[in-house]
């Protein structure tokens, strides 16, 4: 948002260009109040779809727990049905005490809700009538339209989320890992998908980084350092995290998360012309085919 307000992009036009350089999806988060200006998840994505024809449409990530699960269910059905089909819901239960008290839900109560939410979104999405459950006075709804129900990923690197992607999901979804830990959450995953009687589940990467250089680029050490203070990790631990410098050296560092298990990456620009790095971004691409 801050990026798209400072270089006058909007949310359409973002869109279109991501898809005309040759990238595979565009993505957007989910927070209800964060201090920062944000626009709601499904709205925004709305208008990408709108804009473009092949790119994949991502929630990074989707929090049905916020809301009343029969209306995060007709909002996730209707972007289904307005991008035809090229949704790709990412899922999680994050968000500091302050986003879920504004939503009226008790902080305590966000894994149970999620838990919910991951079981019973898909027959609602799919226009199976359901029983819903935890409400004063249980009632059977069914949803019109139907629509395919989209890969369902699960974000974050707790083993609460781990669990989740391994019983609930299609996908693993963590964001702002090494790719050692990529590789050691997948082995988990795949022995708890094994247990549920489940396939073992993708890996899609939340990343972020800027390519290229310039004494106007944020350095890696920037990057990292802003990551450290957002997430309380230590320099030590960041540091290797952002996705830096040439086409070639980027190549390498998104290689290693493929050879770890990964799937797919999204990255969060952190800097630079908005317009050059997805270009850049999709040479990386082109790179590692």
């Amino acid at each position: 948002m801050a990026t798209q307000r400072a270089q006058k992009l909007d949310i359409g036009a973002a869109a279109r260009h991501a898809e005309e350089v040759g990238l595979d999806g565009v993505w957007h988060g989910d927070h209800l109040s964060i201090g920062v200006p944000v626009l709601d998840c499904t709205i925004a994505l709305a208008v990408a779809a709108a804009a473009t024809e092949r790119v994949r449409i991502g929630t990074s990530v989707y929090v049905p727990a916020l809301r009343p699960l029969t209306w995060a269910a007709k909002q996730v059905a209707s972007l289904q049905h307005v991008s035809d089909g090229r949704l790709i819901l990412g899922v999680g239960s994050g968000g500091g005490p302050g986003q879920w008290a504004a939503a009226g839900i008790p902080f305590g109560e966000r894994g149970a809700r999620t838990d919910t939410a991951l079981r019973v979104l898909p027959e609602l999405l799919a226009g199976k009538r359901v029983a819903l459950p935890d409400i004063p006075e249980p009632i059977e709804i069914e949803l019109a339209p139907s629509v395919p129900v989209p890969p369902v990923l699960v974000g974050n690197h707790s083993a609460p989320a781990r669990r989740r992607a391994a019983e609930l999901a299609d996908g693993w979804f963590p964001s702002l890992i090494p790719p050692a830990q990529v590789a050691a959450g997948l082995a988990e995953i795949t022995e708890l998908a094994a247990q549920y009687q489940r396939p073992a589940p993708t890996v899609t990467i939340g990343a972020t980084g800027v390519l290229g250089t310039g004494t106007d680029l944020p350095t890696r050490a920037e990057i990292a350092a802003g990551i450290s203070q957002n997430y309380g990790k230590s320099i030590e631990e960041t540091l290797p995290i952002p996705i830096t410098g040439s086409i070639e050296q980027a190549a390498e560092r998104i290689a290693a998360y493929r050879d770890a298990g990964a799937h797919r990456l999204v990255v969060g620009i952190a800097g630079g012309d908005w317009r050059r790095q997805c270009e850049l971004l999709a040479q990386v691409r082109s790179a590692l085919s």
